[in-house]
């Protein structure tokens, strides 16, 4: 059994390729992963992204995301639309498809379980 504590965790910033994904503009993405477990079928860790829109499908998993700063407002392929800002915290299921709009930026907790 391990407790880890992420503000002791200093893993690498690493930079998504995210181009088959955007929508305009020009974002980037940045992840360190602080944990990953039961053969990678959990995995936690801090997610940014900068301006732009770009959209992302929830394949085998299910996330559980915590605003950390800024905000999006994210539009499901059901025509479902979400603001979401700091100090929210949300799930989205598996098989779920979305476009994410970042006017400025957005930081995020996030927890990814493989299904």
């Amino acid at each position: 059994m391990k407790f880890t504590l992420f503000r002791d965790q200093s893993p690498a910033r690493v930079e998504k390729e995210i181009a088959d994904s955007i929508v305009s503009g020009t974002p980037q993405q940045h992840a360190q992963l602080m944990f990953s477990g039961q053969q990678d079928s959990i995995k936690s860790g801090v997610w940014e992204s900068t301006a732009g829109v770009f959209t992302a499908v929830m394949q085998d998993q299910i996330e559980f995301c915590h605003i950390l700063e800024g905000s999006a407002t994210i539009r499901t392929d059901e025509g479902e639309t979400f603001t979401v800002k700091a100090g929210d915290g949300f799930v989205m299921e598996s098989g779920l498809s979305t476009e994410w709009t970042v006017d400025d930026f957005i930081k995020k907790h996030f927890v990814i379980c493989a299904v």
